[in-house]
């Protein structure tokens, strides 16, 4: 598994969120300004292709939907900030969050 790109990540949540959905209903869960019906079309072509997504065809039309869940997705993400950023210490991130004064603790209640 490889990390996301931010747009990658965006159409993931969505989809983790909806379900199962056309490009369509992705790109009416999107906020503003929203990019346009081919480049979500394009970037869930990619996450089929990464194999974050499979669909199931109707006709001409694709309802995508998630393989990859949320969660399988988040541990990747932590274990990947672990090794890179925190020597993969459990201890060292926990320290760090600690530590930082400029992080607010009430923010993340």
């Amino acid at each position: 598994m490889k990390p996301l790109t931010r747009a990658e990540e965006e159409i993931m949540q969505i989809l983790w969120e909806i379900e199962r959905g056309f490009v369509k209903d992705i790109l009416a869960a999107m906020t503003e300004p929203k990019p346009a019906y081919n480049t979500v079309s394009t970037i869930v072509r990619i996450l089929e292709r990464k194999g974050f997504v499979s669909h199931k065809s109707y006709g001409k039309s694709h309802e995508y939907f998630p393989i990859v869940s949320k969660d399988e997705y988040r541990t990747f993400i932590i274990k990947k900030m672990l090794e890179g950023y925190f020597e993969n210490s459990f201890g060292k991130l926990t320290s760090f969050f600690k530590n930082d004064e400029t992080l607010n603790t009430k923010d993340y209640q």
